[in-house]
């Protein structure tokens, strides 16, 4: 399993980011012709360089807006009391930054409206959705109400949509991070003077592990920030890979510690591995039990890994059902609002497990009904389990008018007679 380790000892900005996966490998010219998809090219130059900090050897990125700076992509949608977005920082970049406003209905247009992948799309418009409700929070405006300034302008486009032609270039099954250091002191913006962490910074944080305080300077900016949120998928400072490749993105400033972003390549073997999630539960003796379906879908929606239940006596010998909801760290706060919203409970059990998991990939197989997706599981290399998706194979069985253990029965004969060819 592929794997990307975030170690932001200094923090992260969207510069330094992009700095340290060229570094890692992404392809510059790669890099270069998909970005010229948002059709910017005319408002910036990329620019990209070997450098160092205290010793340390990277690539340092700057965009620096042409004379124009994109006037030609002017919106209508201004005001003239912006947002924080970026604060300078670790994101110090070294040119004029030139009063173009965006809102976040213009961005998504323009990288909808854009040559980029679906994959890609769908990614940046995320990484700037955490922007825009963070934003939205701060200024007690709504997401669409919500009006860029520095973070939407050209350089901080090219930053976040950069990261995720990044990310979709190395296809990492996992994206990992340290604990995210963040600075400290005040810095100032288009609103005055503000602490560090800038409230945006703050707000995109919410759930994830930081250190405050290491230098009087901001070092977590609200794109690294959001990158971060939008792509990481667990926070530790332990984790457990084989290290292939390191990549380091050079920062502006001079730190007592190296401004730099260090990031890993590297993979795990196929086998077991371990995943921290969360287990929500809560007792219920006092609801309709047609509920439970519309509450289960509910909880799904809002990224539950697993809902069960479990029949249960209570005191004073009271049938009741326990509800359990599975969630990853960044869902609990969505699922416990379901489960106080759509259930009787007044109350609910948070505590932390340890699930061990096979690998899983999946790959798609023919049979002679249609297509139908496949979930492989591995253990030390070898695949051990499989198993048809159940959506897949009711779709056939709708579609042809057949038994639904006939599609099954079937996928598992293709899937028999591949494993006999190989």
């Amino acid at each position: 399993m592929k794997i990307l380790y975030y170690d932001c000892f200094c923090g992260i900005s969207g510069d330094m980011n992009l700095g340290a996966l060229l570094d890692l490998g992404l392809d510059e010219v790669h890099l270069r012709c998909e970005l010229e998809k948002l059709g910017l090219e005319d408002a910036y130059e990329l620019q990209i360089r070997r450098d160092q900090k205290q010793g340390i050897g990277g690539v340092r990125v700057d965009v620096v807006l042409t004379e124009d700076g994109g006037a030609g992509h002017k919106h209508d949608h201004e005001t003239a009391h912006p947002p924080i977005g970026e604060t300078g920082g670790s994101h110090e970049h070294h040119h004029h930054h030139h009063n173009e406003h965006r809102t976040f209905r213009d961005i998504e247009q323009l990288i909808g409206s854009s040559a980029l992948s679906p994959a890609v799309k769908e990614h940046s418009r995320k990484i700037f959705r955490k922007i825009a409700e963070a934003e939205g929070k701060v200024h007690q405006k709504d997401l669409y109400e919500v009006h860029f300034h520095e973070v939407g302008a050209v350089d901080s486009i090219v930053d976040i949509v950069g990261a995720a032609i990044a990310m979709d270039y190395f296809k990492a099954d996992q994206i990992i991070c340290s604990t995210v250091q963040l600075g400290g002191g005040f810095v100032h913006c288009a609103h005055g003077t503000i602490p560090v962490p800038a409230p945006a910074t703050v707000e995109i944080l919410q759930g994830i592990p930081v250190k405050a305080g290491i230098v009087p300077f901001e070092t977590t900016t609200p794109t690294g920030a959001a990158i971060l949120a939008a792509s990481v998928s667990e926070f530790t400072d332990q984790p457990s890979f084989v290290i292939d490749r390191t990549g380091y993105g050079i920062g502006h400033r001079d730190l007592e510690i190296p401004n730099v972003l260090r990031v890993y390549l590297g993979h795990t073997e196929e086998g077991i591995r371990q995943q921290d999630n969360y287990m929500l539960e809560t007792n219920i003796d006092d609801m309709n039990p047609e509920f439970y379906g519309y509450v289960e879908e509910r909880l799904f929606a809002k990224g539950a890994l697993d809902v069960f239940k479990t029949p249960i006596c209570m005191k004073k010998g009271r049938a009741a059902t326990k509800l359990s909801v599975l969630a990853a760290e960044d869902a609990v706060e969505q699922l416990a609002d379901v489960i106080f919203y759509e259930t009787t409970s007044l109350g609910i059990r948070k505590y932390r497990i340890e699930k061990l998991m096979l690998d899983r990939k999946f790959e798609e197989i023919s049979t002679i009904y249609g297509d139908v997706t496949v979930k492989n599981a591995y253990h030390h290399g070898e695949c051990i389990k499989y198993k048809p998706e159940y959506e897949d194979c009711r779709r056939l069985a709708t579609e042809k008018q057949l038994p639904l253990e006939q599609i099954y029965q079937e996928v598992y004969k293709v899937i028999e007679a591949n494993k006999d060819g190989k």
